[in-house]
């Protein structure tokens, strides 16, 4: 019983049901005054656990990593004080299509009605400020009444899950606590959007595009995991078709199948990548959304006449668009007709990624080579990692992920500190999955306070920390030497022993190749959380990343 019958069935009760209806276990959070008789729904419940973080803006991020792993997520913060913290985190959702419902718990109707100067307002009696700031950043929002709260709610629910953007709940206190009537259905599945007509116009003009093609490339990217389309996707990979990603969309593919190039990063790119996707006399992208971080500052050299962009509910190709066609649709089309029209086209897998041969880990001061070399070695099937964005995502570019590794960053928002608290929100949503985060101190620095949540909730996550004393992708951009790209200096392994005062965490410093290849493999037979110190130079710098701040410095002096 999830519920218990012996009291008022309520709103807060109705909404929980519809959460849990969609697969939602945990809501995430800081509790205040306005939420604290909404929260005893949620701890008062067998199938809903609550996470408490350490402030708003890591709720959000942890939010959000669980979204991307779940599918649906639940934020919930105070009016006012506790949103606003939380808005940078749900903007951040907004840009990466991440599917979280944000509830903001807010006065009762009455004192809203009085517009006296309440806390959390800015004191003008006007309680509509804040919703307004976030309706810009979510795809649906309500203000919940206690008449027409069951439409509300469902309308929202609906609309974060299935456009997977971001949606708002303001829920007044006193409506929280209004009775309700339970829902008598679930909510109603997406429904099919391709028109079987569009979808056999398409099948016909890339039929004769596939005859008469010499060479196909796929390069495929984040939305297709977001519109739950890899499967529909690697029915085509799994034929031998060359293929790449973006660094956005690492986590679509196999990327130890002998199809996959690498990755595509425009004039970054590895020459054999780039002339696999940019030679090909016909190259489908799949789910991309071409982004500085990811192209090399706009450097993709795709020639939009062999071009076929499937999106996620149409394809657009040579000045055509079909449509209605859902993403999944068009690309089990492209599967078939790859099996029955594309018998003669060239199956080159690459030229494939040569593993280097093991070199040993040896005394010598530790650099951003050997720390991702042995960090890609460190990685077993089914991790899931979070790569900040900076010195760690772009460090393990040229890596390939083992298969069924799930690689989470963020390098469209890109805020920094964003992957320590998602690391909590993507444990929790595949509890089975070894959680491994890659992050710079810098940005570590942003969110620390979430390590405490980590420690609290028991998670066992291997954390490397970066530490090169600042913020080095700024330093590659510019100011190397600037006083504004340096940070306090700071002792990890303590920080960590401070925050596990019951010492069931285990920290250590490394400063050598040998030392991190020890600490790993202490890391490997580990239950509890490891943290690894990285020491490396300020200035050392991944290749893949200097070549982007490069482009970026040269963008940003850009008339």
């Amino acid at each position: 019983m999830s519920v218990d019958d012996t009291r008022t069935y309520t709103v807060a009760d109705y909404l929980l049901d519809r959460l849990v209806g969609e697969g939602v276990a945990h809501v995430f959070g800081v509790p205040g005054d306005f939420t604290l008789a909404f929260l005893d729904h949620v701890t008062g419940r067998d199938d809903l656990e609550w996470v408490g973080c350490a402030n708003e803006l890591g709720a959000g991020y942890a939010a959000d990593g669980y979204a991307r792993l779940r599918g649906l997520a639940a934020l919930s913060t105070t009016f006012g004080v506790g949103e606003l913290s939380a808005i940078a985190a749900v903007a951040g959702s907004r840009a990466e299509h991440v599917p979280v419902l944000h509830i903001a718990g807010a006065p009762t109707t009455a004192t809203q009605a009085a517009a006296r100067a309440t806390h959390h307002t800015l004191g003008d009696g006007d309680f509509g400020h804040f919703a307004r700031m976030t309706a810009e950043v979510v795809a649906a929002h309500a203000i919940v009444t206690a008449d027409e709260y069951a439409a509300q709610i469902d309308e929202v629910i609906v609309q974060t899950r299935d456009r997977r953007l971001p949606g708002y709940l303001v829920l007044p206190a006193d409506v929280s606590e209004a009775p309700a009537t339970r829902p008598d259905a679930p909510l109603p599945r997406h429904p099919g959007v391709t028109d079987p007509r569009i979808a056999a116009d398409f099948r016909a003009s890339l039929e004769t595009a596939v005859t008469d093609a010499a060479s196909l490339a796929v390069l495929a990217d984040i939305l297709v995991a977001r519109l739950s389309a890899e499967d529909a996707l690697r029915e085509t990979l799994d034929q031998g078709i060359p293929h790449a990603t973006l660094l956005w969309g690492r986590r679509v593919v196999d990327e130890s199948a002998p199809g996959y190039v690498g990755s595509y990063l425009g004039a970054a790119s590895a020459p054999d990548v780039r002339a696999a996707v940019e030679d090909s006399d016909l190259v489908v992208l799949a789910g991309v959304q071409f982004t500085d971080l990811t192209s090399g500052f706009f450097t993709q050299r795709i020639d939009p006449r062999r071009a076929v962009e499937i999106g996620g509910e149409g394809v657009a190709w040579n000045g055509h668009r079909f449509a209605p066609l859902a993403m999944a649709d068009a690309l089990r089309i492209l599967a078939d007709v790859v099996r029955t029209s594309g018998a003669h086209l060239a199956r080159r897998a690459a030229p494939a990624i040569v593993a280097p041969s093991p070199v040993p880990a040896g005394p010598g001061a530790l650099d951003q080579a050997t720390l991702w070399r042995e960090v890609a070695g460190f990685l077993r099937p089914g991790d899931v990692v979070l790569a900040e964005q900076g010195t760690a995502f772009y460090g393990m570019a040229d890596h390939r992920l083992p298969a069924g590794v799930t690689f989470i960053g963020q390098p469209l928002w890109a805020a920094i500190g964003y992957t320590l608290p998602a690391l909590l929100g993507a444990a929790l949503a595949r509890p089975a999955a070894r959680p491994v985060l890659l992050i710079g101190d810098g940005a570590a620095q942003m969110t620390i306070a979430e390590l405490g949540t980590l420690l609290r909730h028991r998670i066992p996550a291997v954390i490397v920390v970066v530490d090169n004393g600042g913020y080095t992708v700024e330093r590659v951009i510019h100011g190397p030497g600037a006083a504004y790209n340096d940070i306090a200096a700071w002792d990890w392994v303590a920080l960590l022993r401070a925050m596990d005062p019951i010492g069931s965490a285990h920290g250590i410093r490394v400063d050598t190749g040998e030392g991190l290849a020890d600490a790993l493999a202490v890391a490997r037979e580990a239950t509890t959380l490891t943290l690894i110190q990285a020491v490396v130079p300020p200035l050392d710098v991944p290749p893949v990343l200097a070549d982007v701040a490069a482009a970026a410095a040269r963008a940003n002096r850009r008339a």
